[in-house]
């Protein structure tokens, strides 16, 4: 059975209740056991949408940049963070959301209304909501939030990548590879480490236990 793309039905169906400016509103990196949570606002162009918007996860990193140049010239996007010391202060669902909320402020004019890809609409967004469980795969606006959200995210474990060398970020963007969960064990918790995450943690409660 052929799944289809998404599409500009969720953004419609708000334009038919007087909502204007649509965001569109995406995460990435709850999953890694080092680095931010990054997510990305998009409000597009209805008159001006780039073909092939898609979950940023089913397309290949090329096709990902390519599609982020051009949401940056005929989108408006704003992309936020929340660190790894408040993912660990507050759990990384929280963490994500709050990330989802600066990134609706960070745009240059309010929205009317976001698309949240999910099925929680974050506690203190600034704007009515709809949340939209796999919304990347199922709405256009949804879908380049994810693009900017990735791409912003791996560049920045690519940056911590050559600070921190042998945990392979600048590949595996901080998830628990094989690779990673070894350079774990080898060469200890970075700064940059969720020491929450159980991997991480179990570290270092153990070498906590080994020179106790």
């Amino acid at each position: 059975m052929a799944i289809n793309p998404p599409d500009y039905s969720f953004e419609t169906a708000a334009h038919a209740r007087g909502m204007l400016r649509i965001a569109g509103v995406d995460e990435a990196g709850r999953g890694p056991l080092a680095g931010p949570v990054t997510a990305a606002a998009v409000v597009l162009d209805p008159a001006n949408i780039p073909d092939g918007l898609n979950d940023s996860k089913k397309m290949t990193a090329k096709r990902r940049e390519a599609l982020y140049a051009t949401l940056l010239e005929v989108a408006e996007v704003s992309v936020a963070h929340a660190s790894v010391e408040e993912i660990d202060q507050i759990n990384i669902l929280r963490a994500s959301h709050i990330a989802m909320e600066r990134a609706v402020l960070g745009l240059r004019t309010p929205p009317d209304f976001a698309l949240i890809d999910g099925h929680m609409i974050p506690r203190s967004l600034s704007v009515p909501a709809e949340a939209i469980v796999k919304g990347d795969a199922r709405s256009v606006s949804i879908s380049a939030a994810s693009i900017a959200a990735k791409i912003c995210r791996d560049q920045i474990m690519w940056d911590l990548a050559q600070q921190f060398p042998g945990y392979g970020w600048d590949k595996n963007a901080g998830y628990p590879s094989p690779g990673h969960k070894e350079a774990l064990r080898n060469l200890g918790v970075t700064p940059h480490h969720r020491r929450s995450f159980k991997p991480v943690h179990n570290i270092l409660y153990q070498d906590k236990t080994v020179s106790d």
